[in-house]
């Protein structure tokens, strides 16, 4: 099994050229089974994730291409409707094949996923979504059964509560429905737009992406079409957090400013300088402690859960006392213990955690705990005194892609290793 080592101590100084977004990417890919023509995706991360779904959308029938920067897709027709336990239990974006196979097929057998263990994460909103586009659902057997014989008919769908992944699942099946179907108290993500615009393209009809009210005007067929994925704002958070944590000077090269504004502010807050140029975004840090500066999750335009634990790390060695509070999912302050073990103050208190600064973090042998829990013990070991050994980075590998080279690139002492 691999490991990661990170000796502490090097400013960081170059540029991070900033992948696809994996939370684009994976939706993107399962939008080829709404069409029998090719689609082709650019700017696509090779991560653990996309190569997993791949191969569930092979079981499926679709073609995967795959070149270091695109991919295309060809479902000329369904091979299989049905997205057995094993292609789906070990990442639950899979799950997202259901509206599409139910808008194509009518009908589809979809395994509950599993993925991440950061909470319950029920799929419940996604169920309701498909019922009200007048699918009858069953669940036997760790499986959800689907069918709409007769199509899928617009509705208006009003969110309980936002929701990401039931917004996502509501559009991809939407778009072959008969009539309008409106999603009020849609989430406003990034990634939303990229799905939309990239629907637009295959010609689908959607509007007010990025917005709580999306509309969605039904199609008899989708085309193929040529897409590039958005850049990913977690992965430009995630890097900008690191500079910002060991020192340094790094252009985030096609980073996109609009889409990470409230890391920005707390960035800045905490020290941190922080420009919007051509190229993407610059991060400076002299490599003194940051200031101690609260922070709360929110959905988007809010700070993202996704960037919590890369924002502790850095809290970890700042200077003063700072409040992270978790508002998204329960159960996501795993990583603690493990920034611990390397000297971290940390007192969790339900969803807050309390951070007092320390001068100084040491290398330890820690564990990765789920795909951003993992890159944050990265980010710690960038300043921690001495070497630190993260195990279980297969976490990572869903996420991040090429990270050991792109931190290497700016001069971090890190590397991969065999356990």
């Amino acid at each position: 099994m691999d490991a990661i080592k990170v000796r502490g101590g090097n400013l960081l100084r170059g540029e991070v050229v900033i992948s696809g977004a994996k939370n684009s990417a994976l939706k993107l890919m399962v939008a080829t089974l709404l069409t029998d023509e090719k689609l082709t995706l650019k700017r696509m991360p090779d991560l653990a994730d996309t190569r997993f779904l791949s191969g569930l959308l092979t079981h499926l029938g679709a073609t995967v291409e795959r070149d270091a920067a695109s991919m295309g897709l060809h479902t000329e027709r369904l091979a299989s409707a049905e997205a057995p336990y094993d292609l789906v239990r070990k990442m639950r974006a899979s799950f997202n094949v259901l509206g599409p196979l139910l808008a194509r097929n009518g009908e589809a057998r979809v395994s509950l996923p599993g993925g991440c263990a950061i909470g319950a994460r029920p799929v419940d909103l996604h169920l309701k979504a498909l019922e009200a586009l007048g699918a009858t659902i069953e669940l036997a057997d760790g499986y959800v059964e689907a069918k709409a014989k007769k199509g899928l008919i617009g509705a208006q769908i009003v969110f309980p509560f936002v929701s990401v992944g039931a917004t996502e699942h509501a559009m991809l099946a939407a778009v072959l429905a008969k009539g309008d179907t409106v999603l009020e108290n849609a989430a406003r993500e990034p990634e939303i737009q990229d799905i939309a615009d990239c629907l637009n393209a295959m010609g689908a009809r959607v509007s007010g992406a990025g917005s709580s009210t999306i509309t969605i005007q039904g199609v008899d067929r989708l085309h193929g079409a040529e897409h590039a994925v958005v850049p990913d704002r977690i992965e430009t958070g995630t890097y900008a957090l690191a500079v910002a944590t060991a020192g340094g000077d790094v252009l985030l090269r096609d980073a996109v400013w609009k889409h990470n504004t409230a890391l920005w502010d707390r960035m800045s807050a905490a020290g941190a300088t922080l420009s919007q140029e051509i190229e993407g975004v610059r991060v400076k840090a002299s490599g003194e402690r940051l200031t101690a500066t609260d922070m709360e999750t929110r959905p988007y335009p809010g700070f993202p859960t996704d960037e919590q634990a890369q924002f502790m790390a850095a809290m970890c060695v700042a200077d003063g006392r700072s409040v992270i509070r978790e508002t998204i999912f329960e159960n996501r302050f795993m990583h603690a213990p493990e920034l611990m073990r390397m000297g971290a103050k940390i007192d969790l208190r339900g969803n807050e955690a309390i951070v007092t600064g320390v001068s100084e973090l040491r290398g330890a042998p820690v564990m990765a705990t789920d795909l951003r829990a993992s890159v944050s013990l990265v980010i710690a070991g960038l300043v921690a005194a001495g070497e630190t050994t993260i195990g279980r980075v297969y976490h990572l590998d869903r996420g991040f892609e090429n990270l050991e080279a792109k931190l290497a690139g700016c001069g971090a002492d890190i590397e991969r290793v065999k356990e």
